[in-house]
């Protein structure tokens, strides 16, 4: 069996024998009269209540969905601490197709479980769920953010999540061509949801030629309607061979670098919104050899928890965006970690995280 990125799983090796593991609690939820299946991962509260998104997600099997919890969970416990939050990581997914099963009551059931936590998962908006599903879990859960502001939420997390990412470009062009501007540079987004369609504003806006894919005919149309000359590919596997790309941005699913996209890849720099980008822990050294660099992706993608975070506290947009604009410094702050320890960028900025959390242990 394997898991959404094509490598095996094994839950229980992963959970308590494995260098991935360590997971505090892991919630298996269900509740037969909505429909609902879910599984709520709670890696670490070193630094604070476990703060994450909830997936909504058609997997192939339940197993997958419990690999996927554990993975996305682990990651935000290194994001929350390298964005500065005083939050651990987790991560919930609800198994099943969004446009077929999702409901009030599914939600609201949903709601209860959080709740039943008492504050040690605080949940947000991820892929397949948005506003208007945190405002219904709300309604049974205290602790949910990315809410609308209509329901004393912040509204959307993916404006400053793109906002985040485009600093983390900046910083990876600074580093690469020594200029932080992505005037001229041509950049491949692969996925322009959610956050991709912010992203590719703020690229235009900073002059750079911009080339999208979308597996969503209507995600691609809103693009090119507004911008009719922007360059379409036919998919991600061409995308990542476009003839002189710069950048590489994958704002979708994980797994998006591994054995065979990365031999194939023409740009220099890898800097995207999707999570777990890397499909396997090798896959950096791969990058590293062929001289790409790569911005590992929950530090330049942290803009929407440190968003959704803020709500905790009374959201305050102009603070949220001065935070999430630090996202340039806190990447070039890994490179040069990165150069200075001659290890890839990725490991750089596990090893400033793991710091922050050990040390949150020890007080």
């Amino acid at each position: 069996m394997t898991d959404v990125t094509g490598a095996p799983v094994d839950v229980l090796h992963t959970l308590f024998r494995s260098e991935q593991g360590g997971h505090e609690q892991v919630v298996l939820c269900q509740d037969r009269a909505s429909g609902l299946k879910a599984v709520i991962a709670i890696h670490s509260t070193a630094l604070g209540p476990a703060l994450g998104g909830t997936r909504f997600y058609p997997y192939a099997s339940e197993e997958e969905a419990v690999a996927d919890a554990l993975n996305l969970s682990r990651g935000m416990s290194y994001k929350n601490a390298m964005a500065g939050l005083d939050h651990g990581g987790g991560k919930a997914v609800i198994i099943g197709d969004p446009e077929q099963i999702k409901s009030e009551e599914l939600l609201l059931a949903y709601g209860r479980f959080v709740a039943s936590l008492g504050g040690l998962y605080v949940t947000a908006c991820d892929v397949g769920t948005y506003v208007a599903d945190m405002d219904t879990v709300a309604r049974e859960c205290r602790w949910t953010t990315g809410r609308s502001p209509e329901n004393g939420g912040a509204g959307d997390s993916s404006v400053l999540t793109a906002f985040g990412v485009f600093q983390g470009m900046r910083a990876s062009a600074q580093h690469v061509w020594g200029d932080p501007t992505l005037r001229g540079r041509k950049v491949g987004v692969a996925g322009v949801g959610k956050v991709g369609h912010y992203l590719v504003e703020h690229l235009l806006s900073d002059g750079a030629e911009v080339v999208i894919t979308d597996v969503r005919e209507e995600s691609v149309r809103r693009i090119t309607e507004k911008h009719p000359g922007i360059a379409v590919a036919a998919d991600t596997d061409a995308l990542i061979r476009t003839e002189g790309l710069d950048i590489y941005a994958p704002c979708a699913l994980g797994g998006a670098l591994n054995d065979e996209s990365v031999a194939v890849l023409t740009a220099k720099v890898v800097c995207g919104a999707a999570n777990n980008q890397l499909a396997h822990p090798g896959v950096e050294k791969d990058l590293a050899d062929r001289a790409i660099l790569y911005a590992p992706d929950y530090v330049v993608n942290a803009g929407g928890v440190i968003q959704v975070a803020d709500e905790l506290h009374g959201f305050d947009f102009d603070r949220c965006k001065a935070k999430a604009s630090k996202i340039f410094d806190t990447t070039l702050a890994i490179f040069a970690r990165a150069k200075d320890d001659g290890i890839p960028p990725a490991a750089a900025a596990d090893r400033i995280a793991e710091q922050r959390m050990a040390e949150a242990r020890r007080r």
